[in-house]
């Protein structure tokens, strides 16, 4: 396909940050193996869910392939003999589920392409690497200046964007990184002003922002090209990383753990801020921070991969935010994902879960101020500290910024409208999805409860006096059913005992309660 060419009608944009879940639901032993049968379900939604079979096997090739990653998984070993027995079954399936339970969590390896494939073959068939290399090819026949030196595998965690290690034919030395990214769900602007926002990209001049050299776009993709750099990003700083390694290989499972240094958390802290608040005054929507859209330029942090919102890719930590009904505008989502960043830099490691209970003990207490702010539990319910206000909090405040080139940022005022309108349609989408999550969240809660063992008793002893109740009930109205039948016969009816009438009986209870109000009366009966 021509790097120009359109895509084909109602291509479907898929959210790859969308987890999917896994339960298996049953197995079938046939001849000579055994087969799972795995329920998968992507997002909140019962009605998005398909069935897979897998054999042992292709768990076993999956759990190779994840290796690159060095995490310890709990992958059931093998057995050669005895393996398609019963009770052997049923502990493998739970031994399964269990690995199956572990890597959808995951935030890295639930986003890697292997377990996407894996879990969902339908939507993740194509060979996105040689798609990549037919529309770069494409454009190179245009552009012949241009000599790809190597592909840079599986560097970023993105399922559908492709690095290349470029250079220019005149200037052998000098290496360029080109990205090739196919669009996303959250493209809203019209081909004519996506194509022209991305080319205005190479004119942005800001000391924190990472130069971009060339970049294009058509109706189905995007084409970056920038400066390589040997150090990598603040994330290979962070876990001593080498930038062309795989990003299973470099981020799940560092060697050593270890956070930055107190004076490099202030400074690269302010300067990602300061660019946050000069893009944020642009109108233009970022929405993409993480220590690896971050790149390293001496002892300068610059940001990476502007064209992201653009070409509506969803944000790395999407799956996190989404959770979160405060946090729903762009601006929000950054200062979200600097809390994130944050963190990293202060610990060697992102954090266990979000929100956050308790930190660790940190160089300064300002740091761990900054993130009380972000990632509590009350900053999630009360929502995000603006830019600003970070800026004027203490870790940042005395931070001196040395950096004398002046920001140029000029974007047309109809480019700045349809922005607005792109910006305004993905925070939409959020604030819908997270509507649903919370419809979910409620409803699942409802559910536990009402399935708890302690709610099962309670409607056990609920369902009993209910019961004990209806038989007095019924027995009461029996017995007022029998006496209004006697009263039926009237006044002249008799006394079962005597055969007096119920008048007569009546004037003997009026002076039995008269004789026993002055204590000199004796009980009905023994007129009976």
């Amino acid at each position: 396909m021509a790097f120009m060419e359109k895509p084909p009608a109602g291509k479907v944009l898929l959210d790859d940050t969308v987890p999917l879940t896994a339960q298996i639901e049953a197995s079938q032993s046939l001849h000579s193996h055994t087969e799972y049968i795995i329920r998968v379900q992507r997002g909140i939604s019962a009605e998005n869910s398909w069935q897979i079979v897998r054999r042992y096997s292709d768990f076993d090739l999956l759990n190779n392939s994840l290796q690159i990653s060095t995490l310890s998984l709990p992958l059931p070993p093998k057995k050669l003999i005895g393996n398609m027995e019963r009770e052997f079954i049923a502990e493998r399936q739970k031994g399964l589920q269990a690995y199956l339970d572990v890597i959808t969590s995951h935030h890295i390896l639930s986003n890697c392409e292997l377990v996407k494939k894996f879990l969902d073959p339908n939507s993740y068939s194509v060979n996105y690497t040689e798609i990549a290399l037919q529309h770069v090819s494409m454009f190179f026949r245009s552009e012949p200046k241009w000599e790809v030196v190597e592909p840079l595998k599986d560097i970023g965690w993105r399922i559908r964007k492709k690095y290349f290690l470029m250079k220019i034919k005149n200037q052998p030395k000098e290496r360029l990184m080109l990205s090739w990214a196919d669009l996303g769900p959250d493209k809203y602007l019209s081909d004519k002003d996506l194509q022209y926002a991305v080319k205005l990209l190479s004119s942005c001049s800001h000391p924190y922002i990472y130069k971009i050299t060339f970049a294009t776009a058509n109706e189905s993709s995007a084409l970056v090209i920038r400066p390589f750099s040997e150090k990598g990003t603040l994330k290979d700083l962070i876990y001593k990383a080498k930038p062309k390694d795989p990003f299973l290989k470099k981020y799940c499972n560092p060697k050593k753990i270890q956070g930055l240094e107190l004076q490099q958390i202030k400074t690269y802290g302010r300067q990602i801020l300061e660019v946050l608040k000069f893009l944020h005054e642009k109108g233009f929507p970022y929405g993409h921070l993480h220590a690896a859209n971050v790149m390293l330029d001496g002892d300068t942090c610059k940001l990476l991969d502007l064209e992201n919102s653009l070409l509506g890719l969803p944000s790395f930590y999407r799956s996190y935010f989404s959770q979160f009904r405060k946090i729903n505008t762009l601006e929000s989502i950054d200062v979200h994902c600097f809390g994130h960043l944050l963190y990293e830099m202060t610990y060697g490691r992102p954090p266990d879960t979000i929100p956050v209970d308790s930190f660790p003990p940190a160089p300064s207490v300002f740091v761990v101020s900054v993130l009380e702010s972000i990632l509590t539990c009350e900053a999630m319910k009360n929502g995000m500290p603006t830019v600003s206000r970070l800026l004027q909090m203490p870790l940042f405040s005395d931070v001196l910024l040395t950096s004398s080139e002046k920001p140029q940022f000029k974007v047309p005022t109809k480019l700045k409208e349809a922005l607005k309108t792109s910006k305004e349609c993905i925070e939409k989408r959020l604030t819908e999805e997270q509507k649903l999550i919370h419809q979910h969240r409620r409803l699942t809660r409802a559910q536990s409860h009402h399935g708890s063992e302690e709610e099962k008793k309670k409607r056990k002893i609920l369902a009993r006096k209910k019961s004990k109740r209806s038989a007095y009930e019924s027995g009461e109205e029996h017995s007022a059913k029998y006496s209004n039948s006697n009263n039926s016969e009237g006044e002249v009816g008799c006394h079962p005992c005597t055969g007096t009438t119920l008048k007569e009986n009546r004037i003997w209870t009026l002076k039995s309660n008269s004789l026993s109000n002055r204590k000199e009366g004796f009980p009905i009966e023994e007129y009976c």
